[in-house]
């Protein structure tokens, strides 16, 4: 009998501290009312975004971990966490976060490492947690820690340390990461409690409840019949906190119509574009009748550019100088950008002999996108062929590092053969140039349009 309790203890202990039984707010023996984070980790057990040990207790100074931060993440989300294969080595189909990990970077909120591993066991650190929080509720900030930092700041869900900084490489623990999870799902838990609403929508049900939190099982603030206008302060996954008179809280966004102007550019807004004209400095890439590459796609890259600029798009280059950068150092800032697409511009080139318009993809490894890179690819392949009416070499899968080491939507296209006369013609015109930039431009919109977003005042 002795071995036995020993042996149900030793178990108990293994357990993680998430995807046990779900402690009821209020209800972890290790956190009183007193403690300065028992209303937040309250309101997330309320909802089963985060539970306790199965002898109730939440151990709130435990450092987290990534495979527990994806399984908080993804149920505030509510992403699919059914167990399940990943794409990662080192987590099994059993491991307790497996759905929430697969589902969490399917939806480019985290990523694995490069020698496809997740290291689920790893410390989260409070710069990690910001980068996480930032991408998980679509804030702006620039592919930096320091950026996401400030963004949580901004918000009022976060103050940094009592020293001044944010303590980027200090290890979170669950008290600390449960705080500014909550703060996020709910601003009313902020610092400084004040978001505005700058969308609108309509429900589309006959009775709509709206709740604290984003899930059913937090209790009703009231309901909305069909037709009612609310105001759309901001997005918690498939759900949305909004105002109605004297109505606030949570819906499911299911059950509203599609964003009006003002809020679709809200939406927009959030969405940036890195664009990458190839080679640069020392690698002029194609060279035929007086032309090089590098020039080529960097003036077409910028007269993208100069498009975007009139669009609420996010966007940037990796180069807007003659400059050279590394295949890494284009991966790298696409990334740190935290790019929601990435289009690579080149010039082609076969000993005279080939000619035409292609569009490449990658379908494998680092970039999980495959469906929407091809996607992406199409749309703007379509567009350069109605815009210089070259030949049609297809859509392609490619090998190429820029696409195959990405993590979002990416796309390598190649305007046309720099060393074929016809095609170098277009490529050495300004204004063929201007005509590739526009197509690749409305391949964007395209895209976009096709994921269900209203794009149709910015052709």
């Amino acid at each position: 009998m002795r071995k036995m309790v020993l042996g149900m203890l030793l178990v108990l202990l293994c357990l993680p501290f998430y995807g046990t039984t779900a402690g009821a707010a209020g209800s972890f023996k290790d956190v009183s009312t007193g403690h300065r984070a028992y209303k937040e980790i309250s309101y997330l057990a309320e909802g089963e975004i985060v539970s306790g040990s199965l002898t109730g207790y939440f151990y709130p100074d435990k450092i987290v971990t990534r495979g527990e931060a994806a399984a908080m993440i993804g149920r505030s989300l509510n992403l699919n966490g059914t167990k399940r294969s990943t794409q990662f080595s080192d987590v099994g189909s059993q491991y307790f976060a497996s759905g929430y990990i697969q589902s969490a970077v399917e939806a480019n909120v985290l990523s694995g490492y490069k020698d496809g591993t997740f290291k689920p066991d790893k410390p989260v650190n409070r710069g990690e947690m910001a980068v996480l929080i930032s991408k998980a509720f679509k804030y702006n900030f620039g592919g930096t820690l320091s950026g996401a930092a400030n963004a949580l700041i901004t918000r009022g869900i976060s103050q940094g340390m009592a020293d001044g900084s944010f303590g980027t490489d200090k290890d979170i623990i669950r008290a600390d990461f449960s705080v500014f999870l909550a703060r996020a799902i709910n601003y009313k838990l902020r610092l400084t409690p004040v978001v505005s609403y700058d969308m609108e929508r309509t429900v589309t049900v006959d009775s709509l409840n709206v709740r604290t939190g984003p899930s059913t099982l937090y209790p009703r603030t009231g309901a909305l019949s069909r037709g009612t206008k609310v105001e759309v302060a901001y997005a918690v996954g498939s759900w949305a906190f909004i105002k109605s008179g004297n109505i606030e809280g949570l819906v499911h966004s299911s059950y509203l119509n599609a964003p009006i102007n003002a809020g679709n550019e809200s939406i927009l807004s959030q969405k940036m574009i890195v664009i990458d004209p190839g080679h640069g400095g020392t690698d002029p890439g194609a060279m035929a009748y007086g032309l090089e590459e590098e020039d080529v796609v960097l003036d077409t890259a910028l007269k993208v550019k100069a498009l975007l600029a009139k669009t609420p798009f996010q966007y940037k280059l990796t180069r807007e100088t003659d400059k050279t950068l590394s295949l890494n150092q284009r991966v790298a800032i696409a990334k740190e950008a935290n790019a929601d697409i990435f289009i690579s511009i080149h010039a082609n080139a076969f000993n005279g002999s080939a000619n035409g318009t292609e569009t490449y993809y990658y379908s494998a490894y680092e970039n999980p996108n495959t469906a929407d890179s091809k996607l992406l690819a199409t749309k703007i392949q379509n567009r350069l062929l109605a815009a210089w009416n070259l030949y049609d070499r297809g859509v392609k899968h490619g090998n190429f590092h820029v696409i195959r080491e990405n993590t979002m939507p990416a796309v390598l296209a190649e305007l046309g053969f720099i060393d074929n006369k016809k095609d170098n013609e277009k490529l050495a015109s300004a204004a063929w140039r201007q005509e590739a930039a526009k197509a690749i431009y409305w391949g964007i919109l395209d895209y976009y349009k096709e994921k269900g977003l209203d794009v149709s005042n910015l052709y």
